[in-house]
């Protein structure tokens, strides 16, 4: 993607940008012209490369140490960016925990995890971002990273399909509470993606060993799985203004058609 500044001058905070879809969109927003990319993670080592790539872009970088599915270090993400930038203009939630459990295995601890992550550390961390926006008077652009699997979703994904679920309808909540504020906020529904997450669950719950990947991409419509650097384009385009005055769409960007039956 031509990026053409489509970010210029933002300062934007990507929770869960120290890996995969997160850490691409963090650099594309660098590249995108974006005056700062803050990124939040729980591990630092995982967040030097990125850090370094996206100053390499031109951007200042900030690393904020968090576990989101603690509701407090979620909401000091915004309070940092804040402090050290003056201002949010764009936030994307992208952190997210993706275990295995079906209905009748998951428990209550596992699926208070999943709620934590996955939903409420975006709903406050949306509603500290858009207190800052609306105490400066200023339009903002949110993107909620949410999954196709919300949709149904495999059975081994119970608690993950119901805080997606979740998300999706906070978002456009949400959306519709600001509107007039000019705050666009929308949500990201992503298939099977490639990632250092997703291989690391498909060794761990699923038994995959060396080639997984090739053989999973032989089988989908366009040969591959999703790729994080294409996701990160998708995503500044929709924090950007380009995107026009979009908000409040729950967006499927997958290879296959939802609903679809042959």
């Amino acid at each position: 993607m031509g990026y053409q500044r489509l970010l210029d001058d933002r300062v934007v905070l990507i929770s869960g940008g120290t890996m995969g879809v997160g850490a691409a969109t963090a650099i594309a927003a660098a590249e995108a012209g974006a005056s700062a990319v803050v990124i939040s993670g729980r591990r630092p080592d995982k967040a030097e490369p990125t850090v370094a790539r996206i100053r390499d872009a031109g951007a200042e970088a900030l690393f904020v140490q968090a576990d989101v599915a603690d509701v407090e270090a979620a909401i000091n993400t915004v309070e940092a960016t804040v402090s050290a930038y003056g201002r949010i203009d764009c936030l994307v939630n992208a952190a997210a925990v993706v275990d295995r459990g079906t209905l009748l295995e998951t428990t209550p601890e596992f699926f208070d995890w999943h709620v934590a992550v996955n939903l409420r550390a975006p709903f406050f961390t949306m509603q500290a971002a858009v207190r800052d926006m609306l105490a400066r008077q200023s339009p903002g652009s949110i993107v909620n990273i949410l999954s196709t699997s919300m949709h149904v979703g495999q059975t081994v994904l119970a608690a993950y399909v119901a805080s997606k679920g979740g998300l999706a309808h906070v978002t456009k909540n949400a959306a519709h509470a600001h509107r007039f504020d000019r705050i666009r906020i929308n949500g990201l529904n992503i298939g099977w993606t490639i990632t250092e997450g997703e291989d690391a669950i498909q060794r761990k719950a699923h038994g995959a060993t060396d080639g997984w990947y090739a053989k999973a991409a032989a089988g989908m419509p366009m040969g591959k799985l999703g790729q994080p650097d294409e996701i990160a384009d998708f995503i500044v385009f929709l924090l950007s203004d380009r995107s026009g005055v979009v908000t409040g769409s729950i967006i499927d960007w997958d290879q296959n058609v939802i609903g679809a039956l042959d």
